[in-house]
């Protein structure tokens, strides 16, 4: 009689301990890759948005910079010169007081966030022609579309500073 409970009792400590099956281990991998891609979706939308940030922040510094030449030359760099007169002494035009030139910028900045070379006109043709006109073609890298960044206000700002086509 103790023979017998000795095999009973090592039956079930053995169907205790016998683990996963198939099943349910590929029920778990699936609900973790399903999660997986729910987090990957939400982080791809946000990293656009904070490219589009950080070139709206580029285009505010590079305004600056133009603002400071203005105020050393009393006048927006020309065509020729372009952004690049910011931190390229070389660019700047030889009719100009070379002794007056410094850094407007500290690091350079010729492209946008989507590699893109920044758009620039020395009068605006957006309102004030007191003041000068850049611009990013955005992530399409087409000027005029929706999603361009513009230093001009746009109808769908409103009344906000700096414009962007699309928000």
């Amino acid at each position: 009689m103790m023979s017998r409970f000795f095999v009973t009792g090592a039956v079930s400590s053995r169907r205790v301990a016998r683990g996963f099956t198939l099943i349910e281990l590929l029920i778990v991998i699936a609900i973790i890759a399903a999660l997986g891609g729910l987090v990957t979706v939400a982080l791809l939308g946000r990293k656009k948005e904070a490219t589009r940030g950080l070139a709206e922040h580029d285009l505010s510094v590079i305004k600056q910079g133009m603002k400071l030449f203005y105020l050393t030359y009393e006048r927006f760099p020309t065509e020729e010169e372009g952004v690049e007169v910011l931190w390229n002494k070389d660019l700047l035009s030889p009719d100009a007081d070379a002794a007056k030139w410094k850094k407007f910028l500290d690091e350079p900045m010729p492209m946008d966030r989507w590699g893109s070379p920044w758009g620039y006109r020395p009068v605006s043709e957006h309102g004030d022609e007191e003041t000068c006109d850049i611009w990013s073609p955005g992530p399409d890298r087409q000027d005029g579309t929706e999603d361009d960044i513009t230093s001009w206000k746009t109808e769908a700002d409103g009344l906000g500073g700096e414009g962007s086509r699309a928000r």
